[in-house]
């Protein structure tokens, strides 16, 4: 494997943008000088460069939030690194998904024209869910649950849709299709096939 050669900056850094590869959630930025991005390259987990510390630190070596490398990516001035990853866990020091989690401004809540946002927020969520399995949330008792468990409710949701469709119920028939479609999300993420994949196939198809 030929490894690009990447500019680093005068302390021997470049920045690396660290991405969900299934909801494309943004989860951190770190530093990596040659030595981590060679160990990111070999061993498929995100190694970085500690500017604080002055020394190379292993994702999740301590906290078991690992990030297995999927794919890495450079910028067109080859002094930027893009890493999607399948995270093990949280992303933040902090315990959350992401480092990403103070608004400035445009709340994704916001009405948007885009009417499927609410399926890249509904992504995100989930991923948030399984990254940092709050108490008291349906989604982490899901993923708690294991596949089985998802797999029945997804089951379940699909005969109230046929039932709801069946009794020519519109107002049934759209709470049991957003139910569907929220327990489809959960057992996409709980088999790590990103969304965007299934609608790569619909193309295909088109």
């Amino acid at each position: 494997m030929n490894i690009p050669k990447i500019k680093f900056d005068e302390k021997g850094l470049a920045p690396a943008i660290v991405q969900d590869v299934v909801s494309k959630e943004v989860l951190t930025l770190a530093y990596m000088n040659e030595e981590s991005f060679k160990k990111s390259i070999e061993t498929r987990e995100t190694w970085f460069y500690s500017r604080s510390r002055q020394e190379l630190w292993h994702k999740g070596a301590t906290s078991g939030n690992t990030q297995k490398i999927v794919a890495m990516k450079y910028d067109c001035d080859k002094d930027a690194i893009l890493v999607l990853v399948e995270p093990a866990g949280s992303a933040c020091h902090t315990g959350s998904y992401s480092c990403f989690q103070d608004t400035i401004f445009g709340e994704a809540n916001e009405p948007s024209r885009d009417r499927f946002a609410i399926i890249n927020e509904l992504e995100k969520v989930i991923a948030e869910r399984e990254a940092e399995m709050p108490e008291g949330s349906y989604t982490t008792y899901l993923f708690d649950k294991g596949v089985d468990k998802i797999l029945k409710k997804v089951g379940e949701e699909a005969a109230e849709v046929i039932i709801a469709a069946k009794n020519r119920d519109p107002e049934e028939l759209k709470w049991e299709a957003a139910d569907l479609l929220y327990h489809l999300l959960v057992l996409l993420r709980e088999q790590k096939l990103p969304l965007d994949e299934v609608l790569s196939a619909l193309e295909k198809r088109r």
